[in-house]
């Protein structure tokens, strides 16, 4: 019988950046690594199997609904492709599950980039974008988790159009991941249907200024684009400490503050000269309301999704089956 084997990495993601709402995120350096062997059948049937380590390892989903096994599916319908047969995927993850970072978008796309690579589907990179963006539902996420970079997604009566946005080597972004997740779907239900003309122009305004602080490292835009007025007021009351978290950022010198995606982390944005006060006080914010948080920090934007090659691969300890 003939296997197919691939692995490939796709990174975190924080998406929003303020008033970048469902529209600009940026890829960070923490990791989905997932291994998929395909095979003919032997077992009987379509047969899926999913082993999850890391973060990973809170899933308790059954396979055919595991993100990872939707993504490889919806990558083979994509292509044409009527799969089945046997399919093993390794995964472990370093992105936290439910805070924020993309780790619903990391796995669509990790499921489609491995369906892909085993089956030789030869998808081009924006069709893994729209597939991902389909399935997960937010393209701020999944275009950063494809390309790399920081990415402005925006839907037009043509599709999903995808550009790489410039990030200046002076800023430094900090998350600040608290031991309570978020609810995403609650999190989206907060929001109104209907917001004030005056909010939406100002929420044009603070987006503008979100790409061009983003661009240049001028703290007074960016300032002004992480104050949103479009999402985070009305999600930030589930974020415990949240007021406070983002007072003592703006306190120790970072740019501004903001929920990364919907929350529950909090990203920060400053000078990496500020980084360290920033990062200390994030989580002395966070300590002062009898929450102990994980700061993680990124001096630069992380690389997009890839296929590693076999001689890198990393072979782990046998894996609780799900």
């Amino acid at each position: 019988m003939t296997t197919r084997r691939a692995s490939v990495r796709v990174p975190a993601s924080t998406s929003n950046l303020g008033a970048g709402f469902d529209c600009v995120g940026l890829a960070v350096d923490r990791w989905l690594t997932a291994s998929a062997t395909v095979g003919q059948g032997e077992r009987g049937g379509e047969s899926v199997v999913i082993h999850r380590a890391g973060r990973l390892a809170v899933v308790t989903l059954p396979p055919q609904e595991d993100l990872l096994f939707r993504g490889f599916l919806a990558a083979c319908h994509a292509a044409g492709v009527r799969w089945s047969g046997d399919l093993t995927i390794d995964a472990a993850s370093e992105i936290p599950v439910g805070y924020g970072l993309g780790s619903s978008a990391a796995a669509v796309v990790a499921g489609a980039l491995l369906a892909d690579a085993t089956l030789g589907l030869a998808l081009p990179r924006e069709r893994l974008v729209a597939i991902g963006a389909d399935l997960d539902g937010h393209p701020d996420n999944v275009a950063p988790a494809v390309y790399g970079g920081c990415a402005l997604a925006v839907r037009t009566p043509g599709g999903l159009q995808v550009t790489g946005l410039t990030v200046s080597p002076q800023l430094e972004f900090l998350i600040a991941v608290p031991p309570f997740p978020s609810d995403t779907k609650a999190a989206r239900a907060a929001l109104p249907a209907v917001v004030p003309f005056t909010d939406a122009a100002l929420a044009v305004s603070r987006a503008a200024a979100l790409v061009q602080g983003l661009a240049t490292g001028d703290g007074a835009l960016l300032t002004a684009a992480l104050d949103d007025v479009l999402h985070v007021p009305y999600r930030r009351a589930g974020v415990p400490g949240y007021d406070e978290v983002v007072r003592a950022a703006r306190a120790a010198g970072a740019y501004g503050a903001t929920l990364s995606g919907a929350g529950s982390s909090v990203l920060a944005i400053a000078s990496h000269a500020a980084a360290d006060q920033v990062g200390l006080a994030l989580l002395a914010a966070w300590r002062a309301a009898g929450i102990t948080a994980e700061l993680l920090r990124f001096p630069r934007p992380a690389a997009g999704a890839s296929i590693i090659p076999a001689s890198r691969i990393t072979h782990h300890e046998p894996l609780e089956t799900t």
